[in-house]
């Protein structure tokens, strides 16, 4: 073990994603001498780099499993996972998903490729002020906190990103794969948080005619 993932591990940070003013309070000292250590680490393997001023320590000198999602926030603090990658994490798409994607509040699509954790990528979309975090939770994943977007959310942002119209529910039902009984669980005030998100008609047109279809059928199964 590197002199560096010793300090990391005494210091009870060995399952946590660190940065580079954090692995700077916890050496103390010089640059010189916190890149020397890193890159000592670096080239053994004790320490992998998440990005450019990002690290975590190798598998072999943590507790646990670091979750992709967690991962993502290690890239991206401020943003969350969302689109097919938090609606397979629900259960509402069957089909297994390659890409860990997010929301950005960034201008920029961002994409990164890590070779321990896979690819990662990021897209801003037209959202409200004050709106960014409506109908996203706070997960706990072990020791780290990560950011997913509910399934409603995780839907709409996907719709938003496509500039998908509203096509039938059969779009979601055939086309997506995801279960009618996914959405006919859900309810008004799921509709209702969502309504002041978006900054583009089109999305709000869409949530609209999701939700009526939603409450109707919902109202002809309750009389079936």
């Amino acid at each position: 073990m590197s002199s560096l993932a010793q300090q990391i591990t005494a210091a009870g940070l060995a399952d946590h994603i660190l940065s580079e003013r954090q692995l700077g309070n916890l050496l103390g000292g010089g640059d010189a001498r916190r890149y020397g250590l890193v890159n000592r680490a670096l080239k053994d393997g004790s320490l992998l780099r998440v990005k450019r001023g990002t690290y975590l320590l190798a598998k072999r000198y943590r507790a646990e499993t670091i979750h992709p999602f967690a991962i993502a926030q290690g890239l991206m603090p401020g943003s969350y996972v969302s689109f097919e990658s938090a609606l397979a994490h629900h259960g509402w798409i069957p089909e297994a998903v390659f890409v860990t994607a997010g929301v950005t509040p960034g201008r920029k699509t961002l994409r990164f490729e890590t070779t321990d954790f896979g690819t990662f990528s990021f897209h801003p979309l037209a959202i409200a002020d004050y709106q960014f975090l409506a109908g996203v939770d706070r997960v706990q994943m072990g020791k780290l906190i990560a950011f997913v977007a509910q399934p409603l959310r995780a839907l709409l942002d996907l719709v938003a990103l496509r500039k998908q119209q509203w096509a039938g529910i059969e779009w979601l039902t055939h086309g997506m794969r995801i279960d009618e009984d996914m959405l006919l669980g859900l309810r008004r005030k799921d509709f209702a948080k969502l309504k002041p998100v978006y900054k583009h008609k089109a999305v709000n047109s869409f949530l609209a005619a999701l939700e009526s279809t939603v409450m109707a059928r919902k109202v002809r199964s309750a009389h079936d």
